[in-house]
């Protein structure tokens, strides 16, 4: 993606993101999703000689409000499959996790998969930045799960998201800065932004305007798997 196009579509989507921080200020509270964790039915096991990716983040990863079979993790395992990399793909998102949140589960889920993963896909920040958290924290708990996969031996791979323009040019210019420099830091890939060519099209979002649908979901895989075949290739 190149740079000015980058920016003329994270200000796009900046400025959706700022319509549903408005819409919803002036609807009802409702409580965060319930978490899902839970690996893919159709990877519950991989394959002796097949490639074990665990896809950890929030609700974008975990297939929010989605039938089990249409998340991003079974997307990427069918969008994998087609490029003709046998891989098992697990579901580590929960919706509602914070960076931090993420942080403290890490272990147990790497811990509870049968085997160490040939690649974690991390994709945690949003909920921080949809909740005002300071950006520093943000990026002091992305740097501990990155250097926890380090010291596993584990490959890793971001997923960048960034901030809306409502949140003030000093609180974006720190978010939207953890992602590359943690890519750099730790010398991982990185898919700049998760919604790229989504956000901006209500066609591809839910009804709340900012989570996937299907078609969005196959939209975002169709991007992010030529950075994981690349990653798994090595």
């Amino acid at each position: 993606m190149k740079e000015g196009s980058s920016l003329r579509t994270f200000w796009t989507y900046g400025v959706a993101l700022a319509l549903v921080h408005l819409a919803a200020a002036c609807s009802p509270a409702t409580p965060d999703p319930q978490p899902s964790a839970t690996p893919t039915a159709t990877a519950a096991t991989p394959a002796a000689d097949g490639k074990s990716v665990v896809v950890f983040g929030d609700s974008l990863f975990a297939g929010y409000n989605l039938p089990q079979d249409k998340g991003f993790a079974p997307a990427l395992q069918r969008a994998l499959a087609a490029q003709g990399v046998k891989a098992a793909v697990f579901n580590a998102g929960v919706s509602g996790d914070t960076s931090a949140a993420g942080l403290q589960r890490l272990a147990f889920t790497l811990d509870g998969q049968p085997r160490k993963p040939d690649l974690v896909i991390v994709g945690l920040g949003a909920n921080d930045m949809l909740r005002g958290l300071n950006p520093a924290d943000t990026r002091r708990n992305l740097d501990s799960i990155l250097a926890e996969l380090k010291k596993r031996e584990i490959p890793a791979m971001l997923t960048g998201m960034v901030a809306s323009p409502n949140m003030g040019a000093d609180y974006a210019r720190q978010f939207n800065a953890i992602y590359p420099d943690l890519a750099r830091q730790y010398d991982v890939p990185l898919y700049p932004f998760f919604l790229d060519g989504v956000i901006t099209d209500r066609a591809l979002l839910l009804p709340d305007g900012i989570h996937p649908n299907e078609k969005g979901v196959e939209r975002i895989t169709a991007a992010v798997v030529r950075v994981v075949a690349a990653r798994l290739a090595k």
